[in-house]
C-alpha cells in the first residue's frame, strides 16, 4: 500500500468549500505497488462475488473552526462484520493486516452544511482538509463529518469524529506510541515483531507511569489537546485506541502510516511521516505550544531535534522516553531526569529524558508552564 493519500483525487467541491488533496505529482509507480495493486484486485474481485462489500474505517480526524481535515479508509468486509467490530481489537495483531481495500470508490463527505465529493486512493484512503467559509466555522470540540458510498446509494451515512481545536487551546501534546505509551521492543526486532503481530492488543503492556503523567498533563490543561503520531500502521488504529482507552490515556486524533509498498519504493518512510505531521500541526496551530514525547528507540530525538530547530518558539518541551537496550542519549541522571538542551538544537528547549513516566513528570514539573506547580 502507498502513503496515506498519495493517490486522492478531489472531485468538484461546493463553489465556497476547497477541498484540497495531500496527493504527490503523478509518477511512475514502483513495481512493487503494481504487484499489489494487481493483487488486490483479483481478490476484491473474488470476495465480491462472495457478497462483500465496502465498508468505512472512520479515524478521528482534526482542524481548526475554519479548516479541518477528514480521515477514513474503505475497506471490503462480508455483510455484518460491523457486529464484530467490537471484539477486533482482541485478534492477534496479524489479523489486523489481513485486509483489502476498496480502491477508487466515490464517496460523499459532509460537515455542517457543507459537502464534497471524493475518491478513495490506491489503497482505499479518503484524507481531506476542507476550508469552510469563514461565516460558518465550526464550534470547538468533537465535531462529526458524515461519509457516504456513492458507489451504494442505499448504505447509510457514517460519522467520522473530527477535533476543532478553538483559540481557548494554547498546550498540545505530540506523543509517540510504541515504547513511548505501550511496551513494544522496537530495539530488539524480534521481540518487536512478536509484540506487533502474534500477541493480542489486549495483553499488552502500558509503559509504566506514562498514563498518569499524561493524565497530569490534562489536568494541567483542560483545554489543551492530545494527538498520537507513530509509524504504526492504520490497520492497527482498532486495536491502539481500544489500547488507550483501557489504560485511561487522555483521548486524541491518532495519525498513523500505511502498510506495505509505496509509488516509490517497499516501504514508506516513518521518519518523514512524523516529520510531516509535526509541520502541518504547527501551521495549522499558530497559537499552540507543544510538548513532543517519544522515546529513543529509534528516532525521536533526531525527529524533534529538527522540528525545534523549524519551530522554536512554538515547543514548550521535549521528553524522551530512555528504552532499555537503545544505543542513543543515556540518560545521566535516571532518577530524576535531566534537563539538557536537546542535541543538535538550535534553540534551547528544556529536554528531559528518564526510563519511564513517572521520572519524566519529574522533570517536567521543573519546566514552566507544562504541569502544575
Amino acid at each position: 500500500m502507498d502513503e496515506f493519500s498519495q493517490d486522492a483525487v478531489t472531485g468538484a467541491p461546493h463553489d465556497d468549500l476547497r477541498a484540497t488533496p495531500t496527493a504527490h505529482p503523478s509518477q511512475r509507480p514502483h513495481l512493487a505497488a503494481v504487484v499489489e495493486d494487481r493483487l488486490y484486485a483479483v481478490a476484491g474481485r473474488v470476495l465480491r462475488r462472495f457478497g462483500w462489500r465496502p465498508r468505512f474505517q472512520v479515524y478521528t480526524g482534526y482542524g481548526s473552526p475554519e479548516r479541518v481535515r477528514v480521515l477514513a479508509r474503505m475497506l471490503l468486509a462480508p455483510a455484518g462484520a460491523s457486529r464484530r467490530d467490537e471484539r477486533r481489537p482482541l485478534r492477534r495483531g496479524f489479523r489486523h493486516f489481513l485486509t483489502v481495500p476498496a480502491p477508487d470508490s466515490p464517496v460523499r463527505v459532509r460537515i455542517g452544511e457543507h459537502e464534497v465529493e471524493d475518491v478513495t486512493d490506491r489503497s482505499g484512503y479518503v484524507d481531506l482538509e476542507l476550508d469552510l467559509p469563514s461565516r460558518e466555522p465550526l464550534p470547538a470540540g468533537l465535531q462529526e463529518a458524515e461519509l457516504s458510498s456513492l458507489g451504494s446509494p442505499d448504505g447509510p451515512e457514517v460519522p467520522a469524529p473530527v477535533l476543532v481545536l478553538g483559540p481557548e487551546t494554547r498546550f498540545g501534546v505530540v506523543s509517540d506510541i510504541d515504547d513511548t505509551t505501550l511496551v513494544t521492543g522496537v530495539p530488539r526486532p524480534l521481540l518487536a515483531t512478536w509484540n506487533t503481530f502474534v500477541r493480542r492488543a489486549g495483553s499488552r503492556r502500558a509503559v509504566p507511569g506514562m498514563a498518569a503523567l499524561y493524565r497530569e498533563l490534562e489536568e494541567t490543561h483542560p483545554a489543551g489537546a492530545f494527538f498520537y503520531v507513530s509509524n504504526g500502521a492504520w490497520n492497527t488504529a482498532g486495536a491502539l485506541r481500544a489500547f488507550l482507552a483501557r489504560e485511561d490515556y487522555p483521548a486524541g486524533p491518532m495519525l498513523l502510516t500505511d502498510w506495505g509498498p509505496t509509488l516509490t519504493g517497499w516501504f514508506r518512510s516513518g521518519r518523514e511521516h512524523k516529520a510531516a505531521s509535526l509541520d502541518l500541526l504547527m501551521s495549522w496551530f499558530p497559537h499552540v505550544r507543544w510538548l513532543l514525547v517519544g522515546d529513543n528507540g529509534q528516532h525521536d530525538p533526531e525527529i524533534y531535534a529538527e522540528a525545534v530547530d523549524r519551530w522554536p518558539d512554538r515547543i514548550a518541551a521535549v521528553a524522551i522516553r530512555q528504552v532499555a537496550g537503545a544505543d542513543r542519549a543515556p540518560v545521566t541522571d535516571p532518577a530524576s531526569g535531566t534537563t539538557d538542551p536537546l542535541d543538535d538544537a538550535a534553540a534551547p528547549t528544556p529536554v528531559i529524558r528518564g526510563e519511564d513516566g513517572t521520572v519524566l513528570a519529574r522533570g517536567l514539573g521543573r519546566v514552566p508552564g507544562v504541569l502544575r506547580d
